[in-house]
Protein backbone atom coordinates (compact mmCIF):
# COMPACT_ATOMS: atom_id res chain seq x y z
CA UNK A 1 0.00 0.00 0.00
CA UNK A 2 2.76 2.48 0.44
CA UNK A 3 4.90 1.61 -2.39
CA UNK A 4 3.05 3.46 -4.97
CA UNK A 5 1.01 6.06 -2.59
CA UNK A 6 -1.13 7.47 -5.74
CA UNK A 7 -2.02 3.95 -7.19
CA UNK A 8 -3.19 3.10 -3.27
CA UNK A 9 -5.51 6.44 -2.92
CA UNK A 10 -6.65 6.01 -6.46
CA UNK A 11 -7.66 2.45 -5.94
CA UNK A 12 -9.05 3.40 -2.49
CA UNK A 13 -11.46 6.10 -3.90
CA UNK A 14 -12.72 4.21 -6.93
CA UNK A 15 -14.11 1.14 -4.70
CA UNK A 16 -14.99 3.34 -1.84
CA UNK A 17 -16.65 6.27 -3.56
CA UNK A 18 -18.70 3.17 -5.88
CA UNK A 19 -20.08 1.39 -3.14
CA UNK A 20 -20.88 4.23 -0.71
CA UNK A 21 -23.17 5.42 -3.67
CA UNK A 22 -23.87 1.29 -4.23
CA UNK A 23 -24.77 1.81 -0.19
CA UNK A 24 -26.59 4.80 -0.05
CA UNK A 25 -28.86 3.78 -3.12
CA UNK A 26 -30.28 0.70 -0.97
CA UNK A 27 -30.89 2.69 1.93
CA UNK A 28 -32.79 4.87 -0.26
CA UNK A 29 -34.53 1.46 -2.01
CA UNK A 30 -35.28 0.54 1.96
CA UNK A 31 -36.63 3.76 3.21
CA UNK A 32 -39.42 3.37 0.18
CA UNK A 33 -40.61 -0.13 -0.37
CA UNK A 34 -39.78 -1.82 2.97
CA UNK A 35 -42.81 -2.22 5.70
CA UNK A 36 -42.16 0.88 8.15
CA UNK A 37 -43.54 3.10 10.30
CA UNK A 38 -46.40 4.02 9.92
CA UNK A 39 -47.28 1.22 7.18
CA UNK A 40 -45.90 -2.08 9.28
CA UNK A 41 -49.09 -3.61 7.65
CA UNK A 42 -47.64 -3.48 4.22
CA UNK A 43 -47.24 -7.41 4.03
CA UNK A 44 -50.75 -8.06 4.07
CA UNK A 45 -51.87 -4.72 1.92
CA UNK A 46 -53.18 -3.93 -1.77
CA UNK A 47 -53.08 -1.03 -3.12
CA UNK A 48 -54.95 0.96 -5.55
CA UNK A 49 -53.56 3.94 -6.89
CA UNK A 50 -53.99 4.45 -10.73
CA UNK A 51 -56.82 3.71 -12.79
CA UNK A 52 -56.69 3.90 -16.99
CA UNK A 53 -59.67 4.48 -18.65
CA UNK A 54 -58.92 3.62 -22.54
CA UNK A 55 -60.55 4.00 -26.24
CA UNK A 56 -58.40 1.41 -28.13
CA UNK A 57 -60.22 2.49 -31.80
CA UNK A 58 -59.11 5.78 -31.14
CA UNK A 59 -55.98 5.28 -29.07
CA UNK A 60 -57.44 7.67 -26.37
CA UNK A 61 -56.37 7.40 -22.40
CA UNK A 62 -57.34 9.13 -19.26
CA UNK A 63 -55.69 8.17 -16.17
CA UNK A 64 -55.21 9.03 -12.89
CA UNK A 65 -56.14 8.21 -9.36
CA UNK A 66 -59.84 6.95 -8.41
CA UNK A 67 -62.50 9.15 -7.38
CA UNK A 68 -64.67 8.49 -4.04
CA UNK A 69 -67.53 6.94 -6.01
CA UNK A 70 -65.78 4.13 -7.97
CA UNK A 71 -63.59 3.27 -4.20
CA UNK A 72 -67.22 3.47 -2.43
CA UNK A 73 -69.38 1.41 -5.06
CA UNK A 74 -66.78 -1.52 -6.53
CA UNK A 75 -63.46 -1.83 -4.34
CA UNK A 76 -65.55 -1.52 -0.46
CA UNK A 77 -68.10 -3.94 -2.24
CA UNK A 78 -65.21 -6.55 -2.06
CA UNK A 79 -66.25 -9.27 -0.12
CA UNK A 80 -62.36 -10.97 1.01
CA UNK A 81 -60.51 -7.89 2.22
CA UNK A 82 -60.84 -7.22 6.27
CA UNK A 83 -61.02 -3.36 5.78
CA UNK A 84 -60.74 -0.75 2.72
CA UNK A 85 -59.34 2.54 3.44
CA UNK A 86 -59.13 5.89 0.80
CA UNK A 87 -57.31 8.89 1.20
CA UNK A 88 -56.69 11.93 -1.27
CA UNK A 89 -53.39 12.28 -3.03
CA UNK A 90 -50.94 14.82 -1.03
CA UNK A 91 -51.83 18.71 -1.86
CA UNK A 92 -50.01 21.53 -0.99
CA UNK A 93 -51.32 24.89 0.99
CA UNK A 94 -49.71 27.83 2.78
CA UNK A 95 -50.94 28.84 5.93
CA UNK A 96 -49.81 31.45 8.73
CA UNK A 97 -49.11 30.16 11.78
CA UNK A 98 -46.74 31.31 14.92
CA UNK A 99 -46.12 34.81 13.00
CA UNK A 100 -44.64 33.42 9.93
CA UNK A 101 -45.80 31.65 7.14
CA UNK A 102 -45.77 28.06 6.70
CA UNK A 103 -46.31 25.51 3.81
CA UNK A 104 -47.82 22.18 4.28
CA UNK A 105 -48.94 19.07 3.09
CA UNK A 106 -52.75 17.99 3.43
CA UNK A 107 -54.88 15.13 2.64
CA UNK A 108 -58.77 14.18 3.03
CA UNK A 109 -59.08 10.56 4.62
CA UNK A 110 -61.60 8.33 6.07
CA UNK A 111 -61.82 7.49 9.96
CA UNK A 112 -60.75 3.69 8.29
CA UNK A 113 -57.55 5.19 7.46
CA UNK A 114 -56.43 5.47 11.11
CA UNK A 115 -57.47 1.94 11.76
CA UNK A 116 -55.57 0.20 8.89
CA UNK A 117 -52.36 2.66 9.63
CA UNK A 118 -50.55 2.40 12.49
CA UNK A 119 -49.49 6.22 13.75
CA UNK A 120 -48.55 7.38 16.77
CA UNK A 121 -50.67 9.78 18.60
CA UNK A 122 -48.39 12.14 20.83
CA UNK A 123 -51.69 13.78 21.51
CA UNK A 124 -55.43 13.36 21.50
CA UNK A 125 -57.10 10.67 18.77
CA UNK A 126 -58.22 9.97 15.46
CA UNK A 127 -61.80 11.05 14.29
CA UNK A 128 -64.42 8.90 13.81
CA UNK A 129 -67.72 8.26 11.90
CA UNK A 130 -69.14 10.07 14.40
CA UNK A 131 -67.63 13.38 13.79
CA UNK A 132 -68.55 12.66 10.13
CA UNK A 133 -71.87 12.50 10.44
CA UNK A 134 -72.04 15.25 12.53
CA UNK A 135 -70.38 17.36 9.69
CA UNK A 136 -67.55 18.48 12.32
CA UNK A 137 -64.68 20.57 11.17
CA UNK A 138 -61.91 18.86 12.81
CA UNK A 139 -58.49 17.51 12.03
CA UNK A 140 -55.12 15.94 12.81
CA UNK A 141 -51.87 17.54 12.54
CA UNK A 142 -48.29 15.78 12.65
CA UNK A 143 -45.78 16.93 15.64
CA UNK A 144 -43.59 19.34 13.44
CA UNK A 145 -46.81 21.27 11.89
CA UNK A 146 -48.09 21.71 15.83
CA UNK A 147 -44.51 22.65 16.42
CA UNK A 148 -44.62 24.75 13.58
CA UNK A 149 -47.78 26.29 13.77
CA UNK A 150 -48.74 26.47 17.48
CA UNK A 151 -44.87 26.52 19.08
CA UNK A 152 -42.22 24.29 19.89
CA UNK A 153 -44.27 20.70 22.30
CA UNK A 154 -47.44 23.43 22.49
CA UNK A 155 -50.34 21.37 23.14
CA UNK A 156 -52.49 21.47 20.19
CA UNK A 157 -55.21 19.51 21.51
CA UNK A 158 -58.84 21.64 20.88
CA UNK A 159 -57.34 24.50 19.51
CA UNK A 160 -57.64 25.82 15.43
CA UNK A 161 -55.49 25.28 12.85
CA UNK A 162 -56.77 27.33 8.99
CA UNK A 163 -56.32 25.24 6.08
CA UNK A 164 -57.69 26.83 2.55
CA UNK A 165 -59.73 29.41 4.74
CA UNK A 166 -61.59 26.49 6.44
CA UNK A 167 -60.99 26.64 10.90
CA UNK A 168 -60.48 23.28 11.90
CA UNK A 169 -60.39 22.03 15.12
CA UNK A 170 -57.16 20.01 16.14
CA UNK A 171 -58.32 16.62 17.78
CA UNK A 172 -54.81 14.68 17.62
CA UNK A 173 -50.97 14.69 16.95
CA UNK A 174 -49.13 12.33 15.09
CA UNK A 175 -45.64 11.65 15.39
CA UNK A 176 -45.23 12.33 11.31
CA UNK A 177 -43.55 10.02 8.77
CA UNK A 178 -41.18 10.97 4.97
CA UNK A 179 -43.37 12.47 2.63
CA UNK A 180 -41.84 9.45 0.29
CA UNK A 181 -44.62 7.54 1.85
CA UNK A 182 -46.71 8.83 -0.51
CA UNK A 183 -50.12 6.72 0.42
CA UNK A 184 -49.85 7.85 3.97
CA UNK A 185 -47.92 10.91 4.46
CA UNK A 186 -48.99 14.32 5.10
CA UNK A 187 -49.10 17.34 7.47
CA UNK A 188 -52.74 18.00 8.01
CA UNK A 189 -55.19 15.14 7.77
CA UNK A 190 -58.88 15.80 7.25
CA UNK A 191 -62.07 13.94 7.18
CA UNK A 192 -62.95 13.54 3.38
CA UNK A 193 -66.40 15.60 3.99
CA UNK A 194 -64.53 18.82 4.40
CA UNK A 195 -63.25 18.67 0.95
CA UNK A 196 -64.59 21.58 -0.85
CA UNK A 197 -65.48 20.59 -4.44
CA UNK A 198 -68.03 18.35 -4.74
CA UNK A 199 -67.04 14.21 -3.36
CA UNK A 200 -70.24 12.28 -5.31
CA UNK A 201 -69.62 11.91 -8.93
CA UNK A 202 -70.35 9.12 -11.22
CA UNK A 203 -67.15 9.72 -12.94
CA UNK A 204 -64.59 7.32 -11.94
CA UNK A 205 -61.72 8.88 -12.19
CA UNK A 206 -60.79 11.64 -9.40
CA UNK A 207 -58.16 11.99 -6.86
CA UNK A 208 -58.02 9.23 -3.95
CA UNK A 209 -56.14 6.02 -3.78
CA UNK A 210 -57.35 2.95 -1.41
CA UNK A 211 -55.35 0.59 0.81
CA UNK A 212 -57.06 -3.24 0.93
CA UNK A 213 -56.29 -5.19 4.04
CA UNK A 214 -56.09 -8.71 3.92
CA UNK A 215 -56.81 -10.85 7.40
CA UNK A 216 -53.65 -12.55 6.28
CA UNK A 217 -51.35 -12.40 3.92
CA UNK A 218 -52.51 -15.67 2.19
CA UNK A 219 -55.70 -13.80 1.53
CA UNK A 220 -54.11 -11.51 -1.32
CA UNK A 221 -54.41 -13.14 -4.59
CA UNK A 222 -57.63 -13.94 -3.34
CA UNK A 223 -58.37 -10.47 -3.02
CA UNK A 224 -56.89 -10.12 -6.64
CA UNK A 225 -58.85 -12.21 -8.17
CA UNK A 226 -62.12 -10.90 -7.25
CA UNK A 227 -61.21 -7.55 -8.64
CA UNK A 228 -59.75 -8.83 -11.45
CA UNK A 229 -63.28 -10.30 -12.10
CA UNK A 230 -65.18 -7.55 -11.25
CA UNK A 231 -63.02 -5.00 -13.12
CA UNK A 232 -64.95 -6.00 -17.13
CA UNK A 233 -68.50 -5.72 -15.57
CA UNK A 234 -67.53 -2.12 -14.51
CA UNK A 235 -69.93 0.21 -16.53
CA UNK A 236 -67.77 2.45 -18.66
CA UNK A 237 -69.44 6.09 -19.70
CA UNK A 238 -68.58 8.88 -21.65
CA UNK A 239 -67.39 12.30 -20.22
CA UNK A 240 -66.08 15.09 -21.78
CA UNK A 241 -66.53 13.89 -25.18
CA UNK A 242 -64.13 10.89 -24.30
CA UNK A 243 -65.92 7.03 -25.00
CA UNK A 244 -63.33 4.59 -23.51
CA UNK A 245 -64.10 0.77 -23.81
CA UNK A 246 -61.45 -0.78 -21.67
CA UNK A 247 -60.33 -0.36 -17.96
CA UNK A 248 -57.08 -1.04 -16.67
CA UNK A 249 -56.70 -1.35 -13.08
CA UNK A 250 -55.34 -3.78 -10.32
CA UNK A 251 -55.16 -4.47 -7.53
CA UNK A 252 -50.82 -4.39 -6.32
CA UNK A 253 -48.22 -4.66 -3.79
CA UNK A 254 -47.17 -0.92 -2.51
CA UNK A 255 -44.21 -1.97 -4.63
CA UNK A 256 -45.66 -3.35 -7.92
CA UNK A 257 -47.91 -0.05 -7.55
CA UNK A 258 -45.25 2.11 -7.15
CA UNK A 259 -42.85 0.43 -9.96
CA UNK A 260 -46.00 0.40 -12.33
CA UNK A 261 -47.57 3.95 -11.96
CA UNK A 262 -44.29 5.55 -12.31
CA UNK A 263 -43.16 3.58 -15.47
CA UNK A 264 -45.38 1.74 -16.92
CA UNK A 265 -49.07 2.49 -16.01
CA UNK A 266 -51.57 0.64 -14.88
CA UNK A 267 -51.83 -1.59 -17.82
CA UNK A 268 -48.19 -2.33 -17.13
CA UNK A 269 -47.55 -5.79 -16.88
CA UNK A 270 -44.16 -7.68 -15.40
CA UNK A 271 -43.30 -4.22 -13.89
CA UNK A 272 -41.33 -5.93 -11.26
CA UNK A 273 -39.50 -8.36 -13.02
CA UNK A 274 -38.63 -4.99 -16.01
CA UNK A 275 -37.49 -2.84 -12.74
CA UNK A 276 -35.15 -5.70 -11.11
CA UNK A 277 -33.62 -6.01 -14.49
CA UNK A 278 -33.02 -2.02 -15.07
CA UNK A 279 -31.33 -2.37 -11.56
CA UNK A 280 -29.26 -5.44 -12.21
CA UNK A 281 -27.96 -4.07 -15.41
CA UNK A 282 -27.53 -0.13 -13.92
CA UNK A 283 -25.32 -1.99 -11.01
CA UNK A 284 -23.40 -4.45 -13.23
CA UNK A 285 -22.25 -1.48 -15.37
CA UNK A 286 -22.01 0.99 -13.03
CA UNK A 287 -19.84 -1.72 -10.72
CA UNK A 288 -17.96 -2.67 -14.53
CA UNK A 289 -16.28 0.86 -15.17
CA UNK A 290 -14.51 0.99 -12.10
CA UNK A 291 -13.57 -3.04 -12.07
CA UNK A 292 -12.07 -2.33 -15.32
CA UNK A 293 -10.07 0.87 -13.71
CA UNK A 294 -8.43 -1.51 -11.14
CA UNK A 295 -7.89 -4.14 -13.33
CA UNK A 296 -5.70 -1.81 -15.02
CA UNK A 297 -4.05 -0.09 -12.30
CA UNK A 298 -3.21 -3.64 -10.70
CA UNK A 299 -1.59 -4.36 -13.86
CA UNK A 300 0.42 -1.56 -13.35
CA UNK A 301 1.47 -1.99 -10.01
CA UNK A 302 2.34 -5.55 -10.34
CA UNK A 303 4.64 -4.39 -13.34
CA UNK A 304 6.66 -2.65 -11.12
CA UNK A 305 7.28 -5.89 -8.45
CA UNK A 306 8.46 -8.17 -11.56
CA UNK A 307 12.20 -8.41 -10.39
CA UNK A 308 10.65 -9.46 -6.92
CA UNK A 309 8.22 -12.10 -8.98
CA UNK A 310 11.50 -13.23 -10.79
CA UNK A 311 13.25 -13.87 -7.61
CA UNK A 312 10.76 -15.62 -6.12
CA UNK A 313 9.99 -17.91 -9.16
CA UNK A 314 13.95 -18.95 -9.66
CA UNK A 315 13.57 -19.83 -5.65
CA UNK A 316 10.98 -22.25 -6.65
CA UNK A 317 7.50 -20.54 -6.19
CA UNK A 318 5.12 -21.51 -8.27
CA UNK A 319 2.71 -19.34 -10.40
CA UNK A 320 -0.43 -20.87 -7.97
CA UNK A 321 1.58 -19.24 -4.77
CA UNK A 322 2.23 -15.67 -6.60
CA UNK A 323 -1.59 -15.54 -7.67
CA UNK A 324 -2.93 -16.47 -4.53
CA UNK A 325 -0.02 -13.44 -3.05
CA UNK A 326 -1.53 -10.81 -4.96
CA UNK A 327 -5.18 -11.97 -4.70
CA UNK A 328 -4.86 -11.86 -1.07
CA UNK A 329 -3.43 -8.52 -1.03
CA UNK A 330 -5.74 -6.98 -3.57
CA UNK A 331 -8.80 -8.56 -1.58
CA UNK A 332 -7.40 -6.82 1.87
CA UNK A 333 -7.28 -3.52 -0.04
CA UNK A 334 -10.38 -4.06 -1.37
CA UNK A 335 -11.85 -5.05 2.16
CA UNK A 336 -10.31 -1.58 3.84
CA UNK A 337 -11.97 -0.28 0.93
CA UNK A 338 -15.35 -1.65 1.58
CA UNK A 339 -14.60 -0.44 5.37
CA UNK A 340 -14.11 3.00 4.47
CA UNK A 341 -17.31 3.06 2.13
CA UNK A 342 -19.43 1.46 5.19
CA UNK A 343 -18.15 4.55 7.21
CA UNK A 344 -18.22 7.19 4.28
CA UNK A 345 -22.23 5.85 3.74
CA UNK A 346 -22.82 5.75 7.67
CA UNK A 347 -21.62 9.74 7.85
CA UNK A 348 -23.54 10.71 4.57
CA UNK A 349 -26.70 9.21 5.95
CA UNK A 350 -26.32 10.28 9.21
CA UNK A 351 -25.85 13.75 7.88
CA UNK A 352 -29.10 13.36 5.60
CA UNK A 353 -31.32 12.49 8.65
CA UNK A 354 -30.61 15.47 10.11
CA UNK A 355 -30.38 17.72 7.83
CA UNK A 356 -34.25 18.51 7.39
CA UNK A 357 -34.25 17.72 3.32
CA UNK A 358 -36.68 15.29 4.16
CA UNK A 359 -38.65 15.32 7.31
CA UNK A 360 -38.82 12.58 9.07
CA UNK A 361 -36.07 10.47 7.21
CA UNK A 362 -35.05 7.12 9.19
CA UNK A 363 -32.68 5.90 6.35
CA UNK A 364 -29.67 3.71 7.91
CA UNK A 365 -26.97 1.11 7.38
CA UNK A 366 -28.47 -1.99 8.20
CA UNK A 367 -26.48 -5.43 8.69
CA UNK A 368 -27.45 -6.55 5.20
CA UNK A 369 -26.37 -3.69 3.46
CA UNK A 370 -23.13 -3.92 5.48
CA UNK A 371 -23.20 -7.92 4.13
CA UNK A 372 -24.35 -6.97 1.09
CA UNK A 373 -21.09 -4.14 0.68
CA UNK A 374 -18.59 -6.53 2.05
CA UNK A 375 -19.87 -9.12 0.01
CA UNK A 376 -19.26 -6.53 -3.34
CA UNK A 377 -15.78 -5.46 -1.85
CA UNK A 378 -14.37 -9.28 -2.19
CA UNK A 379 -15.79 -9.13 -5.67
CA UNK A 380 -13.60 -6.12 -6.51
CA UNK A 381 -10.89 -7.74 -5.08
CA UNK A 382 -11.39 -10.92 -7.35
CA UNK A 383 -12.42 -9.04 -10.41
CA UNK A 384 -9.65 -6.62 -10.62
CA UNK A 385 -6.83 -8.59 -8.78
CA UNK A 386 -7.24 -12.21 -10.62
CA UNK A 387 -6.07 -11.44 -14.31
CA UNK A 388 -2.68 -9.05 -13.38
CA UNK A 389 -1.72 -11.72 -11.06
CA UNK A 390 -2.43 -14.98 -13.11
CA UNK A 391 -0.74 -13.16 -16.10
CA UNK A 392 2.17 -11.80 -14.01
CA UNK A 393 2.68 -15.20 -12.79
CA UNK A 394 3.13 -17.32 -15.97
CA UNK A 395 6.11 -14.32 -16.74
CA UNK A 396 9.62 -16.40 -17.41
CA UNK A 397 11.81 -15.25 -14.41
CA UNK A 398 14.04 -14.70 -16.56
CA UNK A 399 12.18 -12.06 -18.28
CA UNK A 400 10.75 -11.05 -14.55
CA UNK A 401 14.57 -10.35 -13.12
CA UNK A 402 15.14 -8.02 -16.30
CA UNK A 403 12.41 -6.12 -15.25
Amino acid sequence: MQRRKMFTFITLFGISMTLSILIVLAAFYEHIFSASYPEINRDRCLYATLLEEENTKESGMRRGPMSLFYINTYIKTLKTPEKVAYSTVPNTVNTYGNGKKISLFFKYTDPIFWEITQFEFLEGKPYTQRDIDNNESVAIINDETRDDYFGKNVSAIGKTIEINGQYLRVVGVVRGCPITRLVVAADVYMPWHLQKRASVTNELNGNYTAIILAKTPADLPKIQQEYADLVPRIPLSETGGFKPDKLNTSLSSYFDSIVRDMFFGAGGSSARSRFYLFVVVFALLFMSLPAINLVNINISRILERASEIGIRKAFGASAQTLVTQFVIENIILTLFGGMVAILISAVFLWWFNNSNLIAYADLAVNWTVVAVALTLSLVFGLMSGVYPAWRMSRLPAVEALKG
